[in-house]
């Protein structure tokens, strides 16, 4: 099989490889590569493909790769790569001889100057190629990649040339349809709008294409309705709250009058949006089973939209009966908002996975963000399901804490008897081995004959909490999130 070599952009890198692999079972791609050769602070990667079509389709709306190449030769030296490229004549020899071409030189970690450049391209004049050179739209673009490592620059100190790559572009990712969703353009806006790059990258992992209907539960402002119908899904979406579906006359980020569907008429998504619907998920309407083939949400973590659900708190002194507003029954009203309570991040989780195992088809995926408390999170904090196995867990940080981009996929038919609670996303996932550590320098504390030590709490438990005494325990800096970051 080929060697190709793909070239991902310096953004998000923990998402980087799993959108890859997405993307290959989605084309259906053979797509063989070393994953423990992954590094996160480059952006080179070899893969073998079975052709250059197979790389086109690999790439063609892949957020997070920017070029793949056929790769020709590779070493730590020129001589070295010369001499590959030579043992190859059947790479180059007689095959671009009269087509335009670009040869261009770049370095990752360091700069090349224009002589060098100039330097290294005409090391290469033996390949012989007689036709016209075209800067802007060549039908070939050969690239020679020096990689100087992506470690910080030393004052004084010339970078090391680490590796050298050689080859041909092939195909370039989709980073351009970045800017097409940018929230900056958008006509209605949220305080928990996506960044469209984020959304757009978890289309790819819910492995959004035509045909598929797609379903975010807590649906706000709709970011990921917009990017998942881009991809040719049908999307449907639901909220407890309606009034971030409808909008309102003037809303801040907008323009007066904005709503969700505007921002469906502002990307011409009409036949594809299906619909967005109030009600809690909780207490949702769904009858039918399997019928979903991914959930992509952003559940509400408490922080800048509330997390609710229908019900009245268990201490509320306000007696049960109907209310009424100028002698008209407030449930009637247009404008009318049930009560609700608060609805614990655990509570959230327990529910969405069980919801997930029941309502996609097998082969379905469960998109989600999870907010953690990043001293205290650890692998086994993830909430479980029978018949749910996770398939990648990315980070985004922001310091004391971070969201976790969390995929998981349906393995098995759903078992109405396997249904987890909220206790189970908060301890029961935590292994035995971990539930009773040593911290370093204390003494363990016994516990009591017949009492139950207490388990170790995951990093999402109580975070609405937790976070908030960050807020008030750390001074404001250019480095917070902004409120699209923090739901």
């Amino acid at each position: 099989m080929p060697t190709y070599l793909i070239q991902f952009a310096q953004s998000h890198e923990e998402f980087r490889l799993p959108e890859l692999l997405s993307l290959a079972k989605l084309e259906r791609i053979n797509l063989e590569c070393d994953q423990d050769k992954y590094r996160l602070d480059n952006p080179y990667f070899k893969i073998t493909l079975d052709s250059d079509e197979d790389a086109r389709k690999l790439i063609r709306r892949s957020i997070l790769i920017k070029n793949i190449y056929a790769l020709w030769a590779e070493g730590n030296t020129y001589e070295e790569v010369h001499t590959q490229v030579k043992d190859q004549p059947e790479l180059w020899n007689g095959k671009y001889d009269d087509v335009s071409f670009k040869f261009t030189v770049s370095a990752f970690g360091s700069t090349v100057t224009v002589q060098q450049q100039r330097d290294v391209i005409n090391s290469f004049s033996y390949l012989g190629f007689n036709g016209p050179i075209s800067m802007k739209n060549p039908d070939y673009r050969f690239c020679v990649m020096e990689d100087y490592g992506g470690g910080p620059p030393v004052i004084g100190v010339e970078p090391t040339r680490k590796w050298i790559y050689m080859g041909v572009m092939v195909a370039k990712g989709s980073r351009d349809t970045v800017q097409k969703y940018n929230l900056k353009k958008r006509k209605y806006l949220g305080t928990t709008s996506m960044d469209a790059e984020l959304s757009l990258i978890m289309g790819n992992q819910a492995q959004a294409a035509p045909g598929k209907l797609i379903y975010d539960p807590f649906v706000g402002t709709g970011s990921f309705l917009f990017t998942c119908a881009h991809f040719g899904a049908f999307t449907l979406g639901s909220d407890i709250d309606g009034r971030q579906i409808r909008g309102k006359t003037g809303s801040a980020g907008g323009v007066a009058g904005s709503s969700v569907k505007s921002n469906i008429e502002q990307y011409n998504l009409q036949g594809r949006v299906l619909d967005s619907l109030v009600f809690d998920v909780c207490h949702h309407p769904w009858r039918a089973k399997a019928w979903l083939d991914a959930i992509v949400t952003d559940p509400p973590y408490g922080v800048r939209a509330g997390a609710k659900r229908l019900g009245r708190k268990e201490d509320s002194k306000k007696p049960l009966q109907m209310r009424t507003y100028e002698g008209e029954p407030m449930h009637v009203r247009e404008d009318y908002y049930p009560p609700t309570k608060p609805y614990e991040m655990s509570e959230v989780l327990a529910d969405l996975l069980n919801f997930a195992a029941e309502h996609l088809r097998v082969g379905g995926r469960l998109v989600y963000w999870l907010p953690t408390v990043v001293e205290e999170y650890s692998s086994a904090d993830l909430p479980k399901h029978p018949s749910m196995t996770l398939i990648s867990n990315s980070e985004q940080n922001f310091g004391q804490w971070s969201r976790r981009l969390i995929t998981m996929e349906k393995i098995r038919e759903w078992d109405p008897s396997q249904v987890i609670t909220a206790q189970d996303t908060e301890s029961s996932c935590i292994p035995t081995e971990q539930q009773t550590t040593t911290t370093p320098n204390k003494t363990q504390e016994t516990v009591p004959e017949g009492a139950v030590e207490d388990p170790k709490r995951p990093g999402h438990y109580l975070f609405r909490e937790k976070y908030f005494s960050f807020t008030r325990n750390t001074p404001q800096s250019t480095s917070s999130p902004s409120e699209s970051e923090a739901k």
